[in-house]
């Protein structure tokens, strides 16, 4: 590999590690410069979805005293949620490349809308958690499983709409969410990554650069999350978003 490949990926890993501790949205990211250092789509999706993976998992542990507690309904979700993203990930690596690359400017300005109304979409779920939770340990698990498939499949968002469904089903503090959305992230993930390396679609080589910056990057990011406004990250990656939706929509579509 050459230097200045490996000097993109890793500083595409950092600046995506510091966006996840500042702001989330790290993939919008991580993935187009995958692409830009020559992988194909899929490869590069597969890719990246490892390399900012031990994001989830972090963030879980970072604030372990909210992780929910062992019950039924935890567990139903964690079977849905790690179902889910092994299923995104087969259906990912099952399809023709072409039908993964035609969707990816869509997917793309998908996930950069969803984080651009992020504070919204938060705001709403808020009032709804004033009325009255649903009942019963299977509340709101066929949307999670939903989104893990999505989450399986491609990645960028999954946050936002992990955190908008929890946010409805269960009323709680935004900690306590936050924490379990980490987790079943974590979950989805997991079982996303497991399938592309057992189906050798991890390139090893770009995916190590990655990492290291995006560990690098989370560290780096619990410390200038204390000095730099969230809103500048916001308004960064949301315009990155933008740009990446127009790059791709002109590559893949005209």
């Amino acid at each position: 590999m050459e230097w200045s490949i490996a000097a993109l990926l890793a500083g595409a890993g950092t600046l995506g590690g510091v966006i996840n501790a500042l702001a989330g949205g790290a993939t919008l990211i991580t993935f187009p410069a995958m692409v830009a250092a020559g992988l194909p789509p899929v490869i590069a999706n597969a890719s990246s979805a490892v390399a900012i993976s031990p994001g989830h998992i972090l963030a879980a542990l970072a604030d372990r005293e909210n992780l929910p507690a062992p019950d039924r309904r935890f567990w139903l979700l964690s079977i849905a949620t790690t179902a889910g993203g092994a299923l995104g990930a087969f259906i990912l690596l099952a399809i023709p490349p072409a039908y993964f690359i035609l969707p990816v400017p869509a997917l793309i300005a998908f996930a950069t809308l969803l984080f651009a109304f992020a504070p919204q979409v938060q705001a709403w779920s808020a009032r709804r958690r004033g009325g009255q939770a649903q009942d019963g340990p299977a509340r709101g698990v066929l949307p999670i499983a939903l989104a893990s498939v999505y989450g399986g499949f491609f990645g960028a968002g999954l946050g936002v709409i992990l955190t908008a469904v929890i946010s409805i089903t269960d009323p709680g503090n935004l900690r306590a969410i936050k924490s379990l959305k980490n987790l079943l992230a974590t979950f989805v993930t997991a079982a996303a990554i497991v399938i592309f390396i057992v189906q050798g679609s991890v390139h090893w080589p770009a995916t190590l650069c990655m990492l290291a910056g995006a560990l690098a990057g989370g560290y780096l990011g619990g410390h200038l999350i204390r000095v730099l406004p969230a809103s500048a990250i916001r308004a960064f990656v949301i315009v990155t978003g933008a740009a990446m939706t127009v790059i791709y929509a002109v590559k893949y579509w005209f």
